[in-house]
């Protein structure tokens, strides 16, 4: 790995140098970006993938969408459309992607759109909505949000990983200075807090920067298209494990810790099951699978036994009421100004 990872230099250390300017020219306004009117929060990250995003969104939209008219807007990475498109429950995951159709489904009250060109997205959707949530659009320079949350995960943290393609950044470690909060997440459970501390200390901190550390919660009922059954349902009971997330190694512990009996078959990111596989899957007796695969897969397996374990995101320390008055003050603010 280390020999793979020399060898890739090269071609970090020039990706290194197209992104620096890029934001570069982006900082110096040469290049322009533009703001809204109304509250546009980001949650992004620095690297390709497995923060943690989609739980985080629905984490805040569990709050604020009591509170306000919340839109989501989102690439729809991997679906097979193009342009703008609102989101509805009846669309499918090849149409809409499967982060969105989870978040829509979740939250059907909410209005969520997906569209590559964010700021089309938010011009077409900014007069029904109050709020804006951005789903990872860190890197898309040409919208420059009212709010940033950046997640890192806590293993590899943002600063002990590497640029493309030696490591998982998407833009060198300076760009978190353009984050108004930072939230570590995927903290084991559970963490020592001189842990934490550690990485409190590390991180560099601007004055104007908040810090917060979040875990996976797994739920202890699992989803199933007519059914729901506790979790401990899957004791003494062999299963297959389906996962075709960035990081999966959190589900794979929490469930090797209950000490169940399953075999785990590993896929890539958003990947796309084809019809041979998905005729393999068929064969199994009880497959357990990610929230987000279940929106790609429950289409093709209807009628088998297919279930998916929901997970939230949980603020640690006792410092969710912190974090959520953060984000409200600054949509009051904003909504006031």
């Amino acid at each position: 790995m280390k020999t793979l990872r020399l060898g890739a230099f090269p071609f970090a250390a020039v990706y290194g140098v197209i992104t620096n300017i890029r934001n570069y020219l982006y900082d110096k306004q040469i290049l322009k970006s533009r703001s809204y009117d109304l509250p546009v929060i980001c949650i992004g990250n620095l690297s390709t993938g497995g923060t943690g995003k989609s739980p985080m969104i629905e984490y805040m939209l569990g709050y604020l969408s009591e509170m306000y008219q919340v839109g989501v807007l989102s690439r729809g990475y991997g679906r097979k459309t193009k342009g703008f498109l609102e989101v509805n429950i009846d669309h499918s995951s090849r149409e809409v992607g499967d982060e969105p159709l989870q978040i829509k489904k979740k939250f059907p009250e909410v209005k969520v759109v997906v569209c590559a060109d964010r700021r089309e997205g938010i011009e077409r959707m900014q007069d029904d909505v109050e709020v804006i949530l951005m789903d990872d659009g860190f890197q898309h320079r040409r919208v420059k949000p009212s709010y940033c949350v950046v997640l890192t995960p806590y293993e590899p943290l943002y600063l002990d990983d590497y640029l493309l393609p030696m490591g998982n950044l998407r833009e060198s470690v300076s760009g978190m200075d353009r984050a108004d909060m930072i939230v570590v997440t995927k903290c084991p459970d559970p963490v020592p807090y001189s842990f934490l501390q550690e990485i409190e200390l590390r991180i560099p901190q601007k004055d104007h920067q908040k810090l917060y550390f979040s875990r996976i919660s797994y739920g202890q009922t699992l989803v199933g298209a007519t059914e729901e059954l506790p979790l401990e349902y899957l004791k003494n009971k062999p299963f297959t494990l389906v996962t075709g997330i960035a990081k999966p190694g959190p589900l794979v512990r929490f469930l090797a810790r209950k000490e169940f009996s399953f075999e785990h078959r590993q896929f890539a990111d958003h990947h796309e099951f084809s019809s041979k596989e998905i005729e393999q899957l068929k064969q199994e007796e009880l497959i357990v699978t990610t929230e987000k695969d279940y929106m790609r897969l429950s289409l093709q397996m209807q009628k088998y036994a297919l279930y998916y374990l929901p997970i939230r995101t949980e603020i640690l320390n006792d410092q969710s009421p912190y974090l959520q008055q953060t984000i409200i003050a600054h949509i009051e603010s904003k909504l006031n100004s």
